[in-house]
């Protein structure tokens, strides 16, 4: 046992979330520290679970680790709510993510929620708000990556093709931590429950400030190029069909050293294209190509090791089987290999955050109902930061 302890110990959350929102708020504050008991219904639990065939895919996997406890709990019925509401009385924090009025619906809303723990945290995530014209909407990440404007940054209406990880549930689960933990010190300092209420759409607005800040500061119109040209972001393919991406960003130092690195100042040095940053980025595709040209003619290995020696800011585009390889990745200690008593291994992403030096190891998903017959929860000490060999 380490005498060492990570900051949110002590605290318990109930989870009554399913898929990413909800689910991944839960899972940042069980990873640092806080014991949560993640309730799902007994007719097959988080529909995550079963995206890939079994009740425990690796999308459950992804957003439910550090989850000590899974019960199955009917809250349709008046034993289920009898079982929920004694565990609210003994919880500290209480996340869900169902539409608007379906707690009240339940029986479970504001008033009966703070007459069974007056000092509850409760956190509603909603797709967009408590009312409004799409209250009643359903909502998952490519709605609020639509409404946001995020999906007009990156699609191709020729061939319109969504791509990529999970954007707006990330988002939000992230604002969500951010707004639980804001309450925490508010019941702190009054000694009263809060209710944090934040929604998708809203929360993925606010994740890319910077394409509303063009348009309502000086009218420009921000397109799927707008960003990478102001930040003189590249990538390649080089000789070896292996990708590789450099963000020169503001600093004229950088173009300086790239031009160096690829002895290219006779070439695109002098060309009055590429002479200032202005043109730089008025002639992003241009300069692009022509860059493109010349870092095709080498293998990755041999760019990685020149853009290096002239201090770019560079990284190899890793496929993900790489970046578990990757060595920065490696020495870190980001993945963690952990048993699950009955499922088995599971590889786990350790929380990027540490306190004090104390950083929270992985704890595999619970099974589903897990806990339904007064199993205790598994449980695991936080770790000192280590450096594999």
């Amino acid at each position: 046992m380490t005498s060492q302890r990570l900051p949110l110990e002590g605290l318990k959350v109930l989870d009554l979330g399913t898929m990413v929102t909800a689910p991944l708020t839960a899972m940042l504050l069980g990873q640092l520290g806080a014991e949560v008991v993640k309730v799902e219904h007994p007719a097959g639990g988080d529909p995550f679970r079963k995206t890939a065939g079994s009740d425990y895919s690796p999308n459950f996997v992804a957003y439910n680790q550090n989850k000590t406890s899974s019960i199955q709990i009917d809250l349709n019925s008046a034993g289920g709510r009898a079982h929920f509401f004694e565990l609210v009385a003994a919880t500290d924090i209480l996340i869900e993510n169902y539409r608007p009025a379906v707690m009240d619906r339940l029986g479970l809303g504001a008033d009966a929620l703070a007459k069974a723990n007056a000092r509850l945290i409760h956190c509603s995530i909603t797709g967009f708000g408590n009312n409004g014209p799409y209250v009643d909407r359903a909502a998952y990440d490519t709605v609020g990556i639509a409404l946001s404007g995020i999906l007009h940054l990156y699609l191709d209406p020729a061939r319109p093709q969504i791509f990529g990880p999970t954007l707006s549930d990330n988002a939000t689960g992230l604002y969500a931590f951010g707004g639980v933990l804001a309450a925490l010190h508010a019941r702190d300092k009054t000694g009263k429950g809060q209710r944090v209420e934040l929604n998708m759409l809203e929360s993925t607005i606010a994740f890319v400030p910077d394409a509303f800040a063009y348009w309502t500061q000086t009218g420009a119109s921000y397109g799927p190029l707008s960003r990478v040209a102001s930040s003189q972001c590249f990538a390649w393919v080089c000789a070896d069909g292996r990708a590789i991406s450099i963000h020169l960003s503001v600093p004229d130092k950088f173009w300086t050293s790239l031009l160096n690195a690829l002895d290219a100042h006779g070439s695109l040095g002098s060309d009055p294209r590429f002479k200032s940053r202005k043109e730089r980025v008025g002639n992003y595709v241009s300069l692009a190509d022509e860059l493109g040209t010349i870092v095709r003619t080498k293998p990755r290995a041999y760019w990685e090791k020149v853009f290096a020696e002239h201090d770019l800011p560079f990284a190899p585009v890793n496929t993900i089987p790489e970046v578990l390889d990757d060595p920065q990745v490696r020495h870190l200690g980001t993945f963690e290999t952990v048993q699950h008593p009955i499922k088995g291994d599971v590889v786990g992403i350790r929380n990027p955050i540490s306190i004090n030096g104390v950083r929270g190891c992985v704890v595999a998903p619970p099974a589903l109902g897990e806990h339904d017959r007064q199993n205790p929860p598994r449980s695991v000490d936080p770790q000192p930061i280590s450096r594999p060999e």
